[in-house]
């Protein structure tokens, strides 16, 4: 049996002190904090973990800069130390990146005012990171000749941070800490609502795989469905302060444009900054900001010319960007909270924070989190924990710190072990990171089993997927460890070759269908299929 009909077989099978629906960034914090200090949690998420809005980010973990032009500086100070917390305790995942910002004629500020506005950004975030600096124009075009200074006043350059990963692994890692904790979580079961009965929430929810219906019983109820919080406060008839309003963002992922590892930042044409954000041998370009009703968006002809144009009209590529150059696209929406009762943020929405709140009906123990950003992820974990205490679920190791890779000793054991096997002599030549580096990055603890495995049997660190770095004991991880129910999971969120590699290359990738036979077994070729036929579907 594998982990995911484990635990699924388990829902339903006592009475759980927290009942989380949504496995996105909040409900993964949730989960992770209130198992990591002792509570009995179930975690469940109609689609796969990460599998709308959570896979859709920038990758950034930043403080929020642009929230200064609206005088929201306590969110800024806020979102400042939260970032400062990630790349402390997540040294591997979340590293400190420099931001370099051309400022055109003309523009609402002097380049002077900008710069002035990073070292009050610097200083709000305790100067933890490297101190910011003014860049002329001609230092722009010596640093960085890619940038188009033709009509540039100058510029500036700061730091903030970025996931090494992609974000949906990311908030992988937090429901599988949470799992390694006594959590039952269970990707692909949806919520048909819940109702309130002799002192506890009794919600039915159905696997999406086979239809069966099930009833999870629970004491303590927390909505942290994303972008659907609203709909499913519906199903349960709970009424909240706040409520959703919804922005469409699209990435485009493309050739990498410069090699240098820093971020490059425009003002676009709407006003909102756009980021040239590198990818490893990629480069994500974006973003867009449009008002949309519903949570379910796609990429328009619209909003791919719209990041064409301002990347070509920002940077000096030899060969302008075009449609064809597009690997791969990223769309999504932000859930930005407003007030259930007042405008509906129909004024100056652009401004909308990404700030979340948590409304808690305190008679029935149900909370809703609204809004939210990785950035600031600790802290929804952090304060759901004191909420939970405050509606009597008892958690015996509050103090437990629940985040952060593991111990700099095991680290140290990790790589000492490494060593000696020489396991970088097994770096495929295509990559641009050690196989240690990137081994102890996205398993920490678990890529000690990878090690073994390797000097049971070297084959294990070959490359399975051709063009990609993922070795075969990867992939066998991925199947027992990872809760993989169709192609795309793995490909899209557990990794990100669905990011970087394009729909062709990895249809015809040596090694695929060897990897869809160590992740399904018999249903190999059903998975395969299904997964170009989706995507044949949606076009691209």
């Amino acid at each position: 049996m594998n982990l995911r009909d484990s635990n699924i077989g388990k829902l339903d099978q006592r009475v759980y002190d927290v009942l989380i629906i949504g496995g996105g960034i909040n409900g993964a914090v949730s989960a992770a904090a209130l198992s990591g200090k002792g509570a009995a949690v179930a975690l469940i998420d109609k689609r796969d973990f990460a599998g709308f809005s959570s896979q859709q980010s920038s990758n950034l973990a930043w403080g929020g800069i642009k929230y200064l032009e609206s005088g929201d500086y306590t969110l800024v100070r806020k979102l400042c130390l939260s970032r400062n917390h990630l790349i402390r305790h997540y040294p591997s995942r979340v590293k400190e990146i420099r931001f370099f910002s051309t400022i055109e004629k003309g523009f609402r500020f002097h380049p002077l005012i900008l710069w002035a506005g990073t070292w009050v950004y610097w200083l709000f975030g305790n100067g933890f990171t490297r101190m910011p600096r003014r860049v002329s124009r001609q230092a722009i075009a010596q640093e960085e000749p890619l940038v188009d200074t033709r009509y540039a006043a100058g510029g500036c350059e700061y730091s903030d941070a970025y996931l090494y990963d992609n974000d949906s692994r990311f908030v992988f890692q937090f429901v599988r800490s949470a799992m390694d904790r006594g959590c039952i979580a269970a990707n692909y079961v949806e919520s048909l609502g819940a109702r309130r009965a002799g002192g506890y929430w009794r919600t039915k929810v159905r696997d999406e795989t086979n239809g069966r219906i099930l009833e999870i019983c629970s004491k303590v109820l927390i909505n942290a469905a994303g972008p659907f919080v609203d709909e499913h406060n519906a199903l349960t008839g709970e009424e909240t302060d706040h409520h959703h309003l919804f922005s469409k963002g699209i990435h485009l992922i493309v050739p990498q444009i410069t090699p240098k590892q820093r971020i490059l930042t425009f003002f676009a044409d709407d006003g909102r900054l756009f980021f040239v954000i590198p990818m490893g041998v990629r480069t994500c370009i974006g973003t867009t900001d449009t008002r949309v009703d519903s949570p379910f968006t796609e990429v328009t002809d619209e909003d791919r010319q719209f990041v064409l144009d301002n990347i070509n009209k920002h940077l000096k590529i030899a060969r302008p960007l075009s449609r064809a150059d597009i690997i791969a696209e990223r769309c999504g929406v932000r859930p930005l909270v407003v007030k259930a009762r007042g405008d509906g943020g129909l004024r100056d929405w652009m401004q909308l924070s990404r700030k979340h709140e948590i409304d808690v009906d305190w008679a029935t123990a149900h909370l809703s989190i609204f809004g939210g950003k990785l950035t600031d992820c600790v802290n929804v974990g952090d304060e759901v924990s004191k909420i939970v205490t405050r509606l009597g679920i008892a958690l015996p190791y509050r103090q437990y710190k629940w985040y952060g890779e593991p111990h700099p000793s095991v680290r140290e054991e990790y790589m000492h072990q490494a060593r000696l096997m020489n396991l970088d002599s097994y770096t495929s030549p295509e990559s641009i990171e050690s196989l240690s580096s990137r081994l102890w990055r996205r398993y920490d603890q678990q890529a000690l089993a990878l090690l073994a495995e390797i000097r049971e049997n070297p084959r294990q660190a070959e490359v399975l997927i051709k063009g990609t770095d993922y070795i075969r004991c990867e992939i066998r991880l991925a199947r027992h460890q990872e809760m993989i129910v169709k192609l795309e999971d793995f490909l899209r969120r557990r990794s990100k070759i669905g990011l970087v590699v394009r729909r062709e290359d990895i249809r015809n990738a040596d090694g695929l269908m060897e990897a869809c036979e160590i992740l399904f077994g018999d249903q190999a070729r059903e998975k395969y299929d299904e997964y170009f036929l989706e995507r044949s579907d949606a076009g691209g």
